[in-house]
């Protein structure tokens, strides 16, 4: 699946073949984890949503403030009672083959999504369009019967289940990205292979090396080409943040999507402007296995939450200042108030560790019985950093921790399926509504890592998305994550910071609340 050729290559042009040279037409970006795919239906991570965004495009798409804005809509209407949005297709859209894309492109895809058969892990996030959880689940066999309908080729119309405040952000994901259906229709799944895919964003794939690295080039079809300034893209696969921050000293990246917060306070001093911090829709957590015993004891899981020096975490572990989070839904949530807190949040942490050894002890653990545990964590040197300190964090109440990494992407797939004690994990808000994060702790959702299912928190959740009022829905999901946190469904550990370090010969580069930069928006000046 993941293959190029050298005839590939050379279509590509010099670009292609000089891929790892920097030059003024090609950016260079340390992008981490190896993509699964260039899917949109077979994605998961934000270093996929790196690549896809770049070369594909929704209905609608983000700005350098990652504000939704018209993508491959020019327009749309909304009915008045929320619940029929009517999009018009831009003039001239088309695939890097030069095939028109058209509304039915995104019913096909739609379908696609939701089609079990797919196995797509992030349908859920547009259940809001009608019956999508119903087909997606099997309920509903036939797939005409989404609330998707082409009223012809530049006329797309989308009915929601209910009103949904934040649908129109959700659009600019990549699960309702287009796919070529007359693509598919030809090749099938293979139509991802780099000899055979097309795509309707800013940039079109070239060069795939599984393990290494992304290329892609300008789509010359696009249609805002003349003014897209870059040339095209490098996305290197590298999970060693040193060795990164190596190669971008020496001039071989002009992005690093993350770096050794151990070398922050360096890089404040002699890389003055570059490491970029700041505040981020995202959260940091660790997740627990309710399937296995002594795991699904709340008082087990709350003694592990409970003993964490979140304090000490974003000052002094990490050094770059992450703030501690007592909650699962992060503050500033739009359609959200603020989010609920746990009741020991702000318990001296002598406390709170005496607390947590007393719950350990009711549970027959301790320095004669200590209860043993692995705590997984992805390649990454800020995530063994943090583990190390949190094991030791532990320890105290008895608790033997084996520490075990793996690569980002065996590490997700393992979790997926259910393998774990306790491991790290984090989520990046998808679009600003508090229903993004709650809806990972639902007994329905594959992201739902640890198992964590009470079909009271399901029907709260529920309820409140079908409830068009505001406040009220707001209040709901309030209760929800009022449960799950007195449940200790997860551990909520930090709210995230973007850490990123941009060239000075990269401009253009905005901060945002959700870490999202396309290239698209970019310029490389010498």
């Amino acid at each position: 699946m993941k293959t190029c050729s050298l005839r590939n290559l050379l279509g590509a042009g010099l670009l292609a073949l000089m891929g790892g040279l920097a030059s003024a037409a090609t950016i260079n970006i340390h992008n981490g984890g190896d993509p699964t795919s260039l899917d949109p239906h077979k994605l998961s991570g934000d270093w996929e949503n790196r690549i896809a965004g770049d070369i594909f495009e929704g209905l609608v798409t983000e700005d350098p403030k990652a504000e939704p804005i018209p993508g491959q809509a020019s327009e749309w209407t909304v009915s008045d009672d929320g619940l029929v949005y009517t999009f018009t297709l831009r003039d001239g859209v088309q695939w890097s083959d030069g095939t028109a894309v058209t509304a039915g492109d995104f019913v096909y895809a739609f379908q696609r999504l939701m089609n079990p058969e797919t196995a797509a892990v992030y349908a859920y996030l547009q259940y809001s369009i009608k019956n999508a959880e119903a087909i997606n689940t099997g309920e509903i066999t036939e797939l005409d019967e989404l609330g998707v309908k082409a009223l012809d080729d530049k006329t797309l119309e989308i009915t929601l289940e209910r009103p949904t405040p934040y649908f129109i952000g959700a659009l600019t994901h990549y699960t309702a990205y287009p796919i070529p259906e007359h693509l598919l229709e030809k090749v099938g799944d293979d139509w991802v292979k780099i000899e055979n895919i097309v795509t309707n964003g800013p940039y079109k794939p070239v060069d795939w090396v599984p393990g290494s690295h992304v290329t892609t080039v300008k789509n010359e079809g696009y249609y805002a080409a003349d003014d897209v300034s870059i040339e095209g893209a490098k996305f290197f696969v590298l999970e060693d943040e040193s060795a990164a921050l190596k190669r971008y000293r020496a001039g071989e990246f002009d992005i690093l999507t993350e770096f050794p917060t151990d070398q922050y306070a360096w890089m404040e001093e002699n890389l003055p402007g570059q490491a970029q911090v700041a505040p981020y829709a995202g959260l940091y957590y660790y997740v627990v296995n309710h399937n296995k015993p002594p795991f699904d004891n709340a008082d087990v899981r709350k003694a592990l939450s409970m003993s964490i020096n979140r304090e000490v975490i974003g000052p002094q572990i990490l050094g770059t200042g992450e703030l501690p989070a007592y909650s699962w839904v992060p503050p500033g949530m739009a359609n959200y108030d603020e989010p609920y807190t746990v009741d020991w949040k702000d318990m001296p942490y002598g406390d709170k560790v005496a607390e947590a050894g007393r719950l350990l002890a009711e549970a027959g653990y301790g320095a004669d019985n200590p209860l043993k545990l692995q705590l997984r964590y992805n390649t990454n040197e800020n995530h063994k950093r943090i583990a190390v300190a949190i094991a030791a964090m532990w320890k105290p109440l008895g608790v033997d921790v084996e520490l075990y990494n793996t690569e980002t992407k065996v590490h997700y797939d393992e979790l997926q399926r259910g393998v774990l004690d306790v491991a790290r994990a984090g989520w990046l808000a998808d679009y600003n509504d508090a229903d993004n994060f709650l809806n990972l702790l639902k007994s329905t959702v594959e992201h739902n890592y640890g198992r964590y299912n009470n079909p009271e928190y399901d029907a709260l959740v529920d309820k409140a998305n079908a409830t068009g009022d505001t406040a009220e829905r707001a209040a709901l999901l309030h209760e929800a994550e009022k449960l799950a946190l007195d449940e200790s469904a997860a551990i909520p550990i930090y709210y995230y910071l973007a850490r990123n370090v941009v060239s000075p010969r990269v401009k253009g580069y905005v901060n945002n609340a959700f870490d999202i930069h396309r290239t698209r928006w970019l310029e490389l000046v010498d």
